[in-house]
């Protein structure tokens, strides 16, 4: 059975990962275990807020069915994660999976602990069983960089080495991401600042706002160099970005790295703290999708937040991003397609996935209101432009709900839409994730005009085997 989270809402998606109710943030920890992959989530079992965060944990063997678990990770009374277990990841250590996670206590103010967690019963692939040890292998941060946000360490391999990063922010408004070592997990070595804002590449792709940088992701790509995700906070959570470049090892034998490029990890205003699991023909991400609405109606709907779809991330040669959906997601698609050929419309289903290519300017409407408002992206291969139009569909936030104008090769795109939740991908280029909810007069209505165009479409559906 395809993991539906069952909800009365026509905005909440069925076919991605979230729990039954209530809350869920950062995707935390995924894991390829015994031909099976987990996935753990930031999740408050007792209400749709920000607090009493446990680990959510689900699986599945083909990144399209999941399966939920028991919690696995829930605070402590009166442990180092008493109020909360925060971000993290899940590491093989000796061939016991271990949760490597943020602890935060009643008085933490930004400044966490580095806590483990270890599988009570490797053997068994569900991974449905898991201990926290009592005591924190890293109390707090080093003493004399004076920093203030502290928290969401990711273990990685290099030179025959682990290592761990862990997001920092500094008193005077400086991010940085700092660098142990970790051979032994329970025995940590502080290794020096792996990177901060004050680097010319970093500062030219993120700008200055961010006042630190959560949730460090690092994956190797099929070119060689390295991509560095970060989450950039402001004091609130803002965007993503990434850097590509190389890890460099100092005469003394500790690592640095430099970037040659960076930019926007996700154009969307409705994604983020993106977690990377490493495979070795690939690396995968997901993201967490915030609710985008006022709070009144998540307190109605009874649920918040969902993880995207699964994306392959890679480097092109010049360093830029590379992303796909995760080919597996095919498997979602009904037996067969329905293709409209520009100028005529056609009902579109509540989930699909779609393809758009053009040869001209091309505009694409997903949705159409009462009072005609129009949901578009417009492909424009001359300028070089994909627009997503929001219309008057509103959103919260900061950031309001202004068309998004993404710089990427314009000929294709790839739309996948299941409830609320909107996923572009331009090329193999950009990324867009945003929230769009449907008001009850709205029509899911597909019209594109453009000369030249072509339009595949399927909808979303449970898989079906034999």
């Amino acid at each position: 059975m395809s993991l539906t989270a069952q909800s009365p809402d026509p905005g909440a998606p069925r076919f991605r990962v979230r729990p039954p109710a209530h809350w869920i943030n950062d995707p935390n920890g995924p894991f390829h275990w015994r031909d099976r992959y987990h996935l753990f989530y930031q999740h408050n079992p007792a209400a749709p807020v920000h607090t009493n965060v446990h680990w959510g944990h689900v699986s599945s063997a083909d990144l399209v069915e999941w399966e939920h678990h028991p919690i696995a990770l829930t605070p402590t009374p009166g442990g180092p994660d008493e109020a909360g277990c925060w971000s993290g990841c899940v590491v093989d250590d000796d061939g016991v999976p271990t949760a490597v996670y943020t602890g935060v206590d009643r008085h933490h103010t930004g400044l966490g602990t580095i806590c483990l967690a270890r599988a009570l019963v490797p053997e068994d692939e569900t991974l449905t069983e898991w201990r926290q040890l009592p005591a924190p292998v890293v109390t707090g941060p080093p003493a004399g960089l004076d920093v203030v946000m502290f928290r969401d360490p990711f273990v990685f391999r290099s030179g025959g080495h682990r290592w761990a990063l862990v997001g920092a922010g500094h008193a005077g408004g400086r991010p940085s991401v700092l660098l142990y070592d970790c051979d032994d997990l329970a025995d940590w070595r502080f290794a020096g600042v792996f990177l901060d804002g004050a680097d010319p590449v970093a500062a030219d792709a993120f700008g200055d706002k961010a006042v630190g940088w959560e949730c460090p992701q690092l994956y190797a790509t099929s070119g060689g160099d390295w991509v560095l995700v970060l989450s950039l906070w402001d004091g609130n959570p803002c965007h993503t970005g990434y850097l590509t470049g190389r890890l460099e090892t100092s005469e003394t034998g500790e690592l640095r790295f430099a970037p040659r490029t960076g930019g926007r990890l996700d154009h969307g205003r409705d994604f983020y703290a993106p977690a990377v699991l490493q495979e070795p023909d690939r690396a995968l991400m997901w993201g967490w999708s915030w609710e985008a609405r006022e709070r009144e109606e998540v307190e109605r709907v009874g649920w918040a937040g969902v993880l995207t779809a699964p994306r392959v991330v890679d480097a092109h040669p010049d360093g830029t991003l590379r992303v796909v959906p995760a080919p597996e997601l095919e498997l979602l698609r009904a037996a067969e397609p329905f293709v409209v050929a520009p100028g005529r419309g056609g009902r579109l289903p509540e989930a699909y996935d779609l393809t758009v290519t053009a040869s001209g300017r091309t505009t694409v409407r997903l949705l159409r209101s009462a009072s005609g408002a129009e949901l578009t992206v417009v492909l424009d291969p001359e300028e070089g432009t994909v627009t997503l139009d929001r219309g008057d569909w509103p959103r919260t936030g900061p950031e309001g709900s202004a068309p998004i104008v993404v710089r990427a090769p314009a000929d294709q795109v790839r739309i996948l839409v299941d409830g609320s939740l909107l996923e572009l991908f331009a090329g193999t280029r950009a990324m867009v994730t945003e929230r769009v909810y449907r008001r009850p007069d709205d029509v899911p209505e597909l019209l594109v005009t453009g000369s030249g165009a072509t339009v595949t479409g399927w909808e979303l559906v449970p898989p079906t085997h034999g």
